[in-house]
């Protein structure tokens, strides 16, 4: 059985487990170490019964992976279902056992295990379909992960290549070998910074390597072993150190590959301190001679850029034509003495070509270059639109292969490969390219004379945007990138390599079936596609055809680029016909209304494959970019703007776990992980900083941690969101109790969740009622989440006052100013968002079990502005040239606002009240 790796978060603090009722030894030996659009018809999920002890299962992207270098998923279980220490075993569809590895991911109130995280060997899982089975042993790899641990160095064995990881030092890789011959060497991260470049004395370029501070084993097989590397960027001869990284990389047994994870903050002055490139490099020996070399570039799709590095073919003299198709297919050319003699006798006149460029400066372009060597020109080689990110460098006897993910949607980025032609080559994936300009986020506009609150309050009025000096800062962003390497013994087939560089794009990933994760009874109210009532029809195709324009959108905007790529834009300019990407707060989303959810429970519903990438790559930028990792406002995230870091308002509902925890629960993903549980404490951020500062009335709040001012909707609702996800993740009775305290406390507040000052213990998670209660709402309370947090927590947690108050809150948004003023003794006004509260009336109809609410709620969601054009107005404009810049297929109305809370209002309806569609729109 392999050694158990528990810290006190990641799986329980000493004893919780224990008194919640279950063991906290006895794991089986399969635990791990640590706790157009398409037609949505024919892809909605099969239905049936759903087993509690099976899980159906399929590849996320369909069929059968042609690489696979192992894979690790989540799944749910029912409430009670099953106790920790109950073994699990997967299997393919024949029933035959695959080799895997299970640990618990998170645990129901009663102990029992809500998700388990599963992993498979490399090459392992070759059925369409597959089923994990509770209760039955898992089988074991033949050749397991061992990982080996020495003071200076950790080495893990896949029973394929073996990797030697130093635990300081600035070579985070220090070898990878296969069968004994080294792939790899010297990994290093690199990093180049230069000053102002509009200043052209500081264009000087210093360089820099990643330093290690630490190596933690966070598994050990033995189907997967993680080891992650922490460390910062320190100056070549110098003592500055800043952009401190996070790399993972991950070990499957029998596996020629690693994947690596690479996350860095930027912690510098983005005045003075300007990234020219930030990279990722290897060393690989070269044995062959030059003409047995070869160098491999994947372009667009299965497009390949195949040379050797010294070229037998086009010559004057044929050396044969066994020898040019040798050379070609990347196969040993036979020794040299016998090729033709008119050539045998040239080799050395023949150029050997060491440098090869790939630069993929924006979204639509990508150009290849070579040269001889240093100190000689360059000539073009090639070029196309985009490229796959994936290059080879090695030969007949072996080589290395890097590949990153959304290497063009994540530009500028770059290839290098030097030295080629030299006993040791190199290989830099650069996340940002040293071709493009120098890394300039400096804020965008010198303020406009806005010195005072007043006067960003009218800045406010005409742009959207909340301006405050020095707030629109990237000091503490962060971004995570995912590549791939294999060590190969010689040099791959060109169908291995696209097949490579396709796992690297798309990683292959097993899911549940949707309807085994209904079943499961996980993220509350939502259901599966429900074609069978006009109404309802009418419904889901214009839900799908939403998640269609937006991916057109994604596209034909441009929405990509290194800190942009996994964001919408809030708000469109149809003057312009482009969104509104210069103007204010109308600019990036930031999640803004909760894109992120909507797009994570149209996945769970359906099971598509574009919505899941789609999710996935918002949840990389959201839960990242939009968010502070240290720094004044860590914790905290940063509302819409021209930047991704430029509005002031500095929020908890915009880094909120509730958008990063359904991604974290379906792929066990560590870095995610990390950045919930950096949230937990996030509460103490408003000791920092006021989010209302400036048109709060009357005195400032207290920065006691005993008496904290923070709101009920979108700040109680971020906070429980974190606390919530950290009990589920460990048990942890202080989180749970701090989030109990605090669901029981506001249950009893006079105005429940319409009180306006309540005080809040840090410490103990309690509100204390005010002496003169207060009262209000805002349209925005709970549309960030707190929705879908507040029915989890009222399904998990026995605490009546607290649902008592939130089904009031759900009743009464949208109740007449009558019904408001009998029952809350106030009216609350014209609010905004009607129709994306309907599906609050939805639930208080289910919790209230009152017919009446649930038709009312499908009134007030087909009587929406947005949803009546929705309904009506189906066709979307096509605009062109010279009109736009791009042909662009346009709705004038369309906003992500909308669209998000539009579309978990038909997902939440249709579950909740779907049995009392109208027989026709009533409106």
């Amino acid at each position: 059985m392999p050694s158990s790796r528990f810290s006190r978060r990641d799986f329980v603090k000493a004893g919780a487990l224990a008194a919640a009722g279950f063991p906290l030894s006895g794991f089986s030996a399969s635990m791990g170490s640590r706790a157009e659009s398409p037609d949505a018809s024919s892809m909605e999920p099969a239905r049936g019964p759903v087993a509690s002890d099976q899980a159906r299962l399929r590849w996320l992207d369909g069929g059968i992976p042609e690489i696979r270098p192992g894979t690790t998923w989540g799944v749910p279980w029912p409430r009670g279902a099953h106790r920790p220490g109950t073994p699990f075993a997967v299997k393919g569809g024949n029933g035959e056992a695959v080799p895997s590895q299970t640990w618990p991911l998170g645990y129901w109130p009663d102990g029992s295990l809500k998700w388990t995280a599963h992993a498979v060997a490399a090459g392992d899982g070759g059925s369409e379909q597959l089923t994990v089975n509770a209760g039955e042993e898992p089988a074991a790899p033949d050749n397991p992960v061992r990982v080996t641990e020495a003071e200076s160095f950790v080495e893990v064995d896949t029973g394929v290549v073996v990797a030697r990881i130093p635990r300081n030092g600035r070579s985070i890789v220090e070898s990878i070998t296969r069968n004994g011959q080294v792939a790899a060497r010297g990994g290093e991260l690199v990093a180049l910074r230069q000053g102002d470049p509009d200043q052209l004395e500081e264009t000087r370029v210093e360089r820099f390597a990643g330093e290690i501070s630490s190596v933690t084993i966070e598994q050990d097989g033995p189907v997967r072993a993680v080891v992650k590397i922490a460390g910062s960027h320190r100056l070549a001869g110098g003592e500055r150190s800043w952009l401190p990284f996070v790399l993972r990389l991950y070990f499957y047994a029998g596996g020629d590959s690693a994947r690596i994870v690479h996350s860095f903050v930027f912690d510098g002055d983005e005045n003075q301190d300007f990234i020219r490139g930030l990279g990722l490099r290897f060393k690989t020996p070269l044995r062959d001679e030059p003409h047995n070399r070869h160098v491999r570039l994947v372009g667009d799709g299965h497009g390949l850029f195949a040379e050797a590095v010294r070229g037998l073919t086009g010559l004057r003299r044929d050396p044969g034509r066994e020898v040019r198709a040798a050379q070609v297919a990347g196969l040993p050319t036979g020794p040299a003495e016998e090729f033709a003699p008119t050539v045998s006798g040239r080799l050395d006149l023949i150029p050997a070509w060491g440098d090869f460029t790939l630069s993929q400066l924006s979204a639509d372009g990508y150009q290849i270059r070579k040269r001889t060597r240093a100190g000689h020109g360059w000539i073009p080689a090639g070029a196309g639109r985009r490229a796959g990110g994936l290059a080879c460098l090695g030969g007949v006897s072996g080589g290395l292969a890097l590949g990153m993910r959304d290497f063009w949607q994540k530009h500028p980025t770059q290839i290098d490969i030097r030295h080629a032609d030299t006993d040791t080559g190199e290989i830099t994936l650069w996340l940002w390219s040293p071709d493009a300009p120098a890394m300039d986020i400096r804020f965008y506009h010198d303020g406009m004379g806005m010195e005072t609150h007043q006067q960003e309050l009218e800045g406010l009025q005409i742009t959207y945007e909340d301006y405050e000096e020095g707030f629109g800062t990237p000091h503490g962003k962060a971004r995570t990138t995912e590549l791939m390497l294999w060590a190969y013994g010689a040099t791959p087939p060109a169908e291995d390599i696209v097949g490579m560089a396709d796992a690297v794009r798309n990683p292959p990933l097993i899911v549940a079936a949707p309807e085994h994760m209904l079943s499961a009874g996980v993220f509350g109210p939502w259901s599966l596609p429900d074609r069978s009532h006009p109404l309802k029809r009418d419904v889901e195709l214009m839900h799908d055809r939403m998640l269609a324009s937006w991916m057109e959108q994604v596209e034909q905007h441009r929405w990509y680029g290194f800190w942009d790529y996994g964001d919408f834009m809030h708000s469109y300019d149809p003057d312009r016909h482009c969104w509104r990407y210069d103007v204010g707060g109308f600019a990036w989303a930031n999640s803004e209304l909760s894109p992120d959810l909507w797009l994570w429970y149209a996945f769970l519903r359906s099971g598509r494959a574009d919505v899941f990438r789609l999710a996935e790559a918002m949840t990389r930028h959201t839960g990242e970019t939009d968010v502070y990792h240290l720094g004044r406002f860590k914790g905290l995230g940063t509302r819409h703007n021209v930047q991704h870091w430029g509005c002031s308002a500095k929020q908890v509902r915009i880094s909120t776990a509730a958008y990063r925890r359904i991604y974290y629960f379906l792929t066990a993903d560590e870095r995610v992980g990390d950045l919930m549980r950096d949230l937990v404490d996030s509460d103490r951020a408003f000791t920092i900083l006021d989010p209302i500062r400036k048109i709060r009335q009357g005195p400032p709040p207290s920065t006691d941690l005993e008496e904290l001012s923070i709101g009920l909707g979108t700040d109680w609702g971020s906070l429980a969101a974190a606390w919530l996800t950290e009990w589920e993740r460990t048990g942890d009775t202080e989180i749970r109790d701090k989030l109990v305290n605090s669901m029981r406390t506001l249950g009893v507040l006079q105005h429940g969740f319409f009180t306006s000052n309540a005080t809040f213990n840090s410490l103990t998670g309690e509100f204390t009622p005010p002496e003169r209660p207060g009262h209000g709402v805002s349209h925005l309370s709970a549309v960030f989440g707190l929705v879908e947090i507040a029915a989890e927590l009222i399904d998990l947690v026995d605490e009546p006052g607290f649902e008592r108050a939130w089904v009031q809150y759900c009743r009464m948004f949208n109740a007449t100013g009558d019904e408001q003023e009998e029952e809350l003794g106030f009216r609350l006004g014209n609010l905004n968002l009607g129709q994306a509260h309907s599906r609050l009336t939805a639930y208080a109809g289910v919790r209230r079990n009152e017919p009446e609410l649930k038709r009312r709620a499908w009134r007030e969601f087909l009587g929406g502005a947005a949803g009546l054009r929705l309904m009506h107005d189906r066709e979307f404009l096509r605009i062109t040239g010279p009109d736009s810049l791009n042909p662009i297929a346009e709705t004038p109305w369309m906003s992500t606002n909308a669209s998000s809370q539009w579309g978990l209002a038909a997902i939440q309806v249709l579950a909740m009240a779907g049995d009392y569609a109208p027989d026709s729109d009533p409106t």
